[in-house]
């Protein structure tokens, strides 16, 4: 599996190749552990006394993913036999080790609430203010992993009954409306079509995304179905920076699309200006180029088309064509009427009909006549393959947090535990890059001084 690349000296790979003292030193010193430790303390000074470090517990669920232990119990195994990695993780040498039902218990209270979501996006701002994320194009993906839960087995529908042909009775016809209309109103906002999400605030979407574990279908590589039970992590990764600027959790069976319009209202909400949204067939529907729009943002998005036949005056990337069918070339587009400006083909020089009134020279399409179909930089053009290309940041990002953050090592039961790993997971991502990025700015002002 290889590293995500880094323009800069000093990588994440190099970030766990240091000593385990100064690795933990570095990642740590990113996390503002205090509202974590609020929310899991004892809040009154009436009763038995608090007994446990919480704050060096919640510090060695962090390591535990650093240092890819696989379960609780080898995590307190090695509190017991490791005196270094104890005092590492905050623990004195007076304390006792914490044993597995107590962190069964810390992890409940840590995912009542979310407070690790919330230290998160503390430290992306911390990032952006730092000036280590300034992107302009934001890749979004999704990725499958299993649950630990087994799937239930499901019960066997009743056959329907087979329908009355003809029309239906004036009074059939109102109670099957009215019977309609009630499954749409109960029906949840992810039950519902993509556009609806347009105007739902993102408090709503995130409240009411499912995570329960359940049953996700998707195509692979060779064109052959892959099931299993579980979650989708939905990840927006600046293409640049690498950095996760939004993270969603849902059960296996959301489509891909749903989750789009979530990530990118979650980074209206940060102080970063994206120009272009990059994502690949899967979210080929209109409300999410809407959406980019409303964000003054550009969609660079694989079209999927839809048992749709050719147009006629226009080529495969929707570029108008000449009388001999030959593509006008993308040239320019006009920020001010939201205009592609396409200019004469090559091949017109030398055409006999170049100084006919049925060759253009120029030709102008606003991209609000059809947002999937028009978009700047132009479909095809190279400029928008550059820009698709680099929607490989996230397919590296997912990959990484399997491969190195153990994503796919659920040991919680139930969606919300297993929200609780997901948000520590992607937590301890944005520090180990936040960690990479202050040392690397530190070898540079030390090569600086020396220069």
């Amino acid at each position: 599996m290889p590293i995500i690349r880094q323009e800069s000296l000093f990588s994440i790979q190099d970030l766990y190749d240091l000593r385990p003292t100064q690795r933990f030193d570095a990642i740590f010193s990113t996390l503002d552990m205090d509202s974590a430790i609020y929310v899991v303390s004892k809040k009154a000074w009436l009763g038995a006394p608090t007994e446990l470090n919480y704050a060096a517990m919640i510090y060695s669920l962090v390591a535990r993913l650093i240092e890819r232990i696989p379960t609780v119990k080898d995590l307190v195994k090695r509190l017991k036999h490791d005196i270094i990695f104890r005092l590492e993780c905050g623990f004195l040498v007076s304390d006792d080790i914490p044993s597995e039902a107590s962190y069964s218990r810390l992890v409940s209270r840590l995912s009542g609430s979310d407070v690790i979501k919330n230290m998160n996006e503390t430290i992306l701002l911390q990032a952006i203010n730092e000036g280590f994320v300034s992107d302009e194009n934001v890749a979004i993906d999704a990725s499958h992993f299993e649950a630990r839960d087994q799937a239930t087995t499901q019960e066997k529908k009743p056959k329907r009954e087979p329908k009355k042909r003809g029309r239906k009775k004036k009074e059939e016809k109102e109670q099957y409306d009215q019977q309609k209309l009630e499954e749409e109103q109960t029906k949840s906002l992810y039950e519902k079509p993509i556009a609806d999400q347009l105007d739902s605030s993102l408090e709503e979407l995130r409240n009411e995304i499912p995570t329960d574990p359940a049953w996700g279908i998707k195509k692979n590589s060779e064109g052959k179905n892959v099931f299993w039970f579980g979650y989708k992590a939905h990840l927006a990764v600046g293409t640049k920076s690498q950095y996760i600027l939004q993270s969603i959790m849902s059960s296996g069976n959301l489509n891909d699309g749903k989750a789009a319009i979530p990530l990118l209202k979650g980074i209206e909400t940060l102080p970063l200006t994206i120009k272009y949204g990059t994502m690949d067939a899967g979210y080929d529907y209109t409300p999410i180029y809407q959406q980019l729009f409303r964000m003054d943002a550009q969609s660079i998005i694989a079209y999927n088309r839809r048992r749709e036949g050719e147009i006629e005056g226009f080529d495969q990337y929707f570029a108008p064509t000449c009388v001999r069918e030959h593509s006008y070339r993308y040239d320019s587009f006009d920020k001010k009427y939201k205009a592609l400006k396409y200019t004469r083909p090559k091949e017109c020089i030398d055409c006999p009909l170049a100084a006919d009134s049925l060759c253009q020279k120029i030709y102008k399409v606003k991209i609000e006549l059809d947002l999937r179909k028009y978009t700047a930089p132009a479909r095809g053009s190279e400029k928008w393959k550059h820009l698709f290309a680099e929607r490989t940041a996230v397919e590296r990002v997912n990959a990484y947090l399997k491969e190195f953050f153990q994503l796919n090592n659920i040991r919680h039961r139930t969606g919300k535990k297993a929200k609780l790993h997901f948000n520590l997971v992607t937590l301890v991502y944005n520090a180990s890059k936040l960690a990479v990025d202050r040392i690397n700015k530190q070898l540079e002002n030390e090569q600086q001084k020396a220069a």
